[in-house]
């Protein structure tokens, strides 16, 4: 970055500053699909191809659901390029994403030219109103830049929105005349995220608060966290010896091995902890927006005025007492408000102390896997054990791997068994949409591992994989690696789940006619074998893990193994 008062260099084309743009607030990837709308933009990618890659992907939800990633594990917006239109479109999945589960990302918009405007030229789109805040599930921030001059100040203001207060993404749209334009103008300096704080009052309140307590219950969740926030929050419950929760999709924010952890509360939440919720006198959620899912309906906590008491921290001053009318809230971020906790003196001696063992007690027996409700005795867990192949998956696993998944049924299994290590260990290990998109897993994985290095798993129906399948050609053209666990039961799981508990054994759109996943997977590169027996996954896993390319592992699944408590037919109501 060029001191202000140094002279400019000559002119450059738009194009080509808005990826030095880019590169001077640290990107080095960016994902996309490309289109003629933004081939001045492309050209820079060319010119600084040595700071910075882009990653050419082979639908725009792709492109999208990589950014998502992006954002997830690095904690600065994932960047995504893509042309108007369908380009659009297409990646409005993953600014949904995104949204719901504040991920900070930036998704650029090709436009068409400021000549051709406001007469529904070819592929145009009114992108404030399709993506603007007036949505409420879509952009934080949505702008046009019609001047090359003032690029670098909309660039560092996308920056700032999608980090700033609650996280999430903001849309950029660029008219192709204008990415063509000389400009002498500079990148703006790196944006870092601002640090709201806690007051020494909201602290004392807490503090009072915990000591009138029998039954207190911390929920963790939510974005903004860092590795050392995440051990000074650790350090917190510690202190005050108090159970930790993590929120839907957010299991890897507290490590699953603690001795005070006590589970995720999300779909299919264990039984014993959501009487737990209930049962508390003090629920500390830091960091989740407690939605639907980590509410149960908003029933484990009921809207707008809970029984427990409540105490929620969040980023975002527009989430406290949106839903829920909280006895205290604090709007900070979470790596200030993790010191702040860690600093709060607490008293020699708690009266929760079974309280808190009993909670580990319940996630700890929730690990035991019991026979499935409705299975013949003589498999009553179906041919292929799940429990048992996640198991394998923790026991090979390096501790530093990446899982994702898309949404299905067939995540329960991972959501359920698996032990997450905590982000305070180092790493993000958990990519899950909180938003229930389909088709989420495959491109994170793939993206998880060319931005790490690390070793990435995902988890997928088969309904799921084929929503963005075609991804395994962009890791087999950029070398990224990625196992893929495929869960084949010919049918749209949840889907069919809830339809035989509404509507038993009436069939309509919930079955499946699949290709050869195997034959597929190996046409993009990818080696592939068929596992039909628990005894088989070991050895498939390990050869995946030395694999030099991803690997697809597919597993055919009873249709009657359904969920992890019970069978189709249990739930349909015929045993």
């Amino acid at each position: 970055m060029q001191d202000a008062q140094a002279p400019r260099t000559q002119d450059q084309m738009a194009g080509h500053l808005l990826v030095e743009c880019l590169v001077e607030q640290g990107v080095t990837t960016a994902f996309g699909v490309p289109g003629e709308s933004f081939l001045a933009v492309l050209d820079g990618f060319h010119t600084y191809h040595d700071r910075i890659r882009f990653i050419v992907n082979r639908q725009e939800g792709g492109a999208a659901f990589m950014a998502d990633a992006q954002g997830r594990l690095t904690g600065r917006p994932g960047i995504c390029f893509v042309t108007r239109g369908p380009g659009a479109t297409n990646a409005s999945i993953g600014v949904h994403t995104a949204f719901q589960d504040s991920t900070p990302m930036i998704l650029f918009v090709g436009d068409v030219g400021s000549d051709f405007r406001d007469r529904e030229a070819f592929q145009e789109v009114d992108y404030a109103s399709f993506f603007g805040p007036s949505t409420k599930g879509f952009a934080k921030r949505v702008e046009r830049v019609d001047s090359a001059d003032r690029l670098p100040e909309y660039v560092a203001r996308a920056f700032a929105t999608a980090m700033n207060g609650r996280p999430g993404p903001v849309v950029l749209v660029l008219p192709e005349d204008m990415l063509t334009q000389r400009t002498a103008a500079r990148p703006l300096a790196r944006v870092e995220q601002a640090e709201t704080w806690c007051s020494p009052k909201a602290m004392a309140d807490l503090r009072a608060m915990l000591m009138e307590a029998k039954r207190p219950l911390v929920i963790t969740g939510g974005t903004g966290w860092t590795p050392e926030s995440a051990l000074a929050l650790q350090h917190f419950a510690e202190h005050w010896q108090l159970p930790v929760a993590n929120a839907f999709r957010f299991q890897d924010l507290f490590d699953n091995s603690h001795p005070q952890y006590a589970g995720d509360i999300g779909i299919a939440v264990n039984p014993r902890l959501a009487e737990r919720v209930r049962e508390s006198d003090l629920v500390i959620a830091i960091g989740p927006r407690l939605g639907e899912m980590t509410t149960s309906g908003y029933t484990l906590l009921e809207a707008p005025r809970s029984r427990q008491k409540l105490v929620h921290f969040h980023a975002g001053p527009d989430e406290l007492n949106r839903v829920y009318q909280a006895d205290l809230t604090v709007a900070v971020s979470m790596s200030a408000a993790a010191v702040s906790l860690a600093e709060l003196q607490a008293p020699a001696t708690v009266p929760w102390g079974e309280w808190t063992r009993a909670a580990q007690a319940d996630y700890r027996a929730n690990l035991e896997p019991q026979p499935l409700a409705g299975m013949p005795s003589e498999s009553p867990r179906g041919a292929v054990d799940m429990a048992a192949v996640i198991g394998l998956m923790q026991k090979h696993l390096p501790k530093d791997a990446v899982l994702s998944n898309g949404a299905g049924n067939f995540a329960s299994w991972i959501h359920r068994y698996f032990r997450y290590r905590g982000l305070a260990n180092g790493h993000r290990t958990q990519l899950a949409p909180t938003g229930g998109a389909m088709g989420y897993g495959v491109p994170a994985g793939i993206a998880a591992n060319l931005l790490t290095g690390r070793v990435t798993l995902t988890i997928a129906g088969d309904g799921d994989f084929l929503m963005n399948g075609q991804e395994l050609a962009t890791a087999a053209q950029f070398r990224g690696k990625s196992i893929i666990v495929l869960l084949n039961n010919s049918m749209l799981g949840t889907i069919r789940m809830h339809q035989e508990r509404e509507y038993p054994a009436r069939l309509s759109g919930t079955e499946l006619h699949n290709p050869d996943f195997c034959g597929l997977a190996r046409a993009y590169g990818f080696a592939a074998e068929r596992v039909t027996r628990t005894d088989d996954f070991e050895a498939a896993l390990l050869r995946a893990l030395e694999a030099p390319t991803g690997t697809l592992i597919e597993i055919p699944l009873e249709q009657e193994v359904i969920t992890t408590r019970a069978s189709l037919s249990r739930i349909r109501g015929v045993v």
